[in-house]
């Protein structure tokens, strides 16, 4: 009998994210696969990988939120590493969108590439492609998303603003 292995992908933290950013009201996986532009089955294979690294609850509705707040805080910079990239447009990320744009004041810009964007700055690679769509149908992901990504890339004082902001949404 051969078995694999569960490895978490970023997309298994956006989704995560998404149903923080629902206030864990009850969703469902076509309602995660319609607001982050994924397929059902993906939706599916990430809360699967979820509940067996133990950051989604046994019934799989709730996130493990204790658990997952430690992992973001000490984990996602090493498990989904990320380095600026070229200038480019975009969506704004990181220390350059909400909540803290307006707390931490600074000339280095970081975007999501795209297209569509409005802003000019380093581009960072977002966890999953569909991300630059989603966060406009959801501010609060979007957020959650931005202070990821400060995680990702930040220096300390970014990221310990970073994380006590996390805290204040997440827990």
């Amino acid at each position: 009998m051969k078995t694999q292995q569960q490895n978490m992908r970023p997309q298994d933290i956006v989704v995560l994210l998404k149903i923080i950013a629902l206030r864990e009201n009850s969703w469902s996986q076509i309602v995660l696969a319609n607001e982050l532009f994924m397929s059902q089955s993906e939706i599916s294979q990430c809360l699967s990988r979820s509940k067996y690294a133990g950051l989604l609850q046994v019934g799989g509705k709730k996130v493990n939120k204790q658990s997952f707040m430690e992992f973001l805080q000490y984990g996602i910079k090493y498990v989904f590493p990320q380095q600026p990239g070229a200038v480019v447009r975009g969506v704004p990320t990181a220390h350059s969108a909400p909540p803290l744009h307006a707390i931490i004041q600074s000339e280095e810009k970081y975007v999501w590439p795209s297209g569509k964007g409005t802003v000019r700055g380093q581009s960072l690679i977002p966890l999953y492609s569909s991300v630059v769509d989603a966060v406009k149908l959801d501010p609060l992901l979007h957020e959650l998303l931005a202070l990821v990504d400060v995680l990702r890339v930040g220096r300390a004082r970014e990221r310990g603003i970073a994380v006590q902001e996390l805290k204040k949404r997440v827990l």
